[in-house]
């Protein structure tokens, strides 16, 4: 990985100019302390079917599944966290994933907790 200056713009630019290995760490979220000590780790990347909380913002203490992840936005799509639009249509809304707390992993794949 490149070195990156600390100058705000560069920062923006890195983070805008990502490639896709690095996004996916970008989309990590903290664990709740309960899985901090069965797991060992402090945070995770946030995957589909993980559960979490969203903790900032006008969803706060809505609890529900991932039902996506956009690696091109950086953003996550929580079950029930949606917005109504004019025509009538639920859509998703994005959510950054700072701002959630994974409360339960979706442990299907066994090469995620190495």
């Amino acid at each position: 990985m490149r070195k990156v200056g600390s100058q705000p713009r560069k920062q923006r630019r890195f983070l805008f100019k990502a490639p896709l290995h690095i996004r996916q760490k970008l989309v990590s979220a903290p664990l709740s302390k309960e899985l901090r000590k069965e797991l060992g780790f402090r945070s995770l990347p946030v995957r589909k079917g993980d559960t979490v909380r969203i903790m900032r913002g006008k969803f706060r203490g809505h609890e529900g599944k991932v039902i996506g992840v956009s690696l091109k936005r950086m953003r996550i799509f929580v079950e029930g966290a949606t917005l109504k639009r004019s025509d009538g249509r639920e859509v998703p809304y994005p959510i950054h994933p700072s701002k959630v707390l994974i409360i339960d992993v979706d442990r299907s794949d066994e090469r995620r907790f190495r």
